[in-house]
């Protein structure tokens, strides 16, 4: 088996200096995230890592996607039963990180989650295609469940019990929105002299920018 210390890349493709970076860290996140998806448009730029402290006290980390984002924060889905959900009501404390290996790039963002709106949450579910929707009544999300066959089998039930019919969104399912207070940008460099930009949330509203160490 090959030696994982022998695993070396040198990362070369860009750089982050403070004299190129906007004031704000969703205009910077906006520019990375489109510069990715048109470096790696077979990928899914909107992946993301939500990082919670379950109730049992131990921190948990999956990818979810991302399905959007503006200057109010980052939203993302979910069946607010799920082991995540629960764990952001009682702590909504959160972690948001994106790893975009073809731009040698990491944004890790720390902030406060709450649900959405259900206006948010019905138009998200709306426009989502019919065996989606299906699969979000169905899922008992983080649930221990006998086999496969009993999420197909209730699948079939609902096929044919919502056939022509408009499907509803579930109340335990809709958004959280993640209002960041603090945004750090990471740019591979040569030599592993990595940049490391991070935006802290102000009470004025404003963003200090600061270089962090790699």
């Amino acid at each position: 088996m090959k030696d994982l210390g022998d695993y070396r890349k040198s990362y070369e493709k860009s750089e982050l200096l403070e004299n190129a970076i906007p004031e704000d860290p969703i205009n910077l996140f906006h520019k990375w995230f489109h510069e990715v998806e048109d470096m790696d448009s077979a990928g899914e730029v909107n992946a993301m890592t939500v990082s919670t402290i379950g109730l049992d006290g131990f921190p948990k980390s999956r990818v979810v996607l991302l399905k959007k984002f503006n200057e109010e924060g980052f939203i993302f889905y979910t069946n607010y039963d799920s082991e995540k959900g629960k764990a952001l009501v009682q702590n909504p404390n959160v972690c948001l990180s994106f790893f975009w290996p073809a731009a040698e790039r990491q944004v890790i963002i720390r902030g406060i989650a709450k649900k959405t709106p259900e206006v948010i949450s019905d138009n998200y579910f709306d426009s989502r295609p019919g065996g989606s929707k299906l699969g979000a009544i169905v899922s008992p999300q983080s649930n221990v469940i006998p086999n496969r066959e009993f999420l197909e089998n209730k699948l079939k039930e609902l096929e044919n019990s919502f056939q022509g019919k408009e499907i509803p969104r579930p109340d335990n399912w809709g958004g959280f929105l993640v209002k960041p207070i603090s945004v750090e940008f990471w740019q591979g460099r040569p030599n592993r002299l990595h940049d490391r930009i991070i935006y802290t949330s102000l009470n004025d509203f404003s963003w200090k920018i600061q270089r962090l160490a790699p």
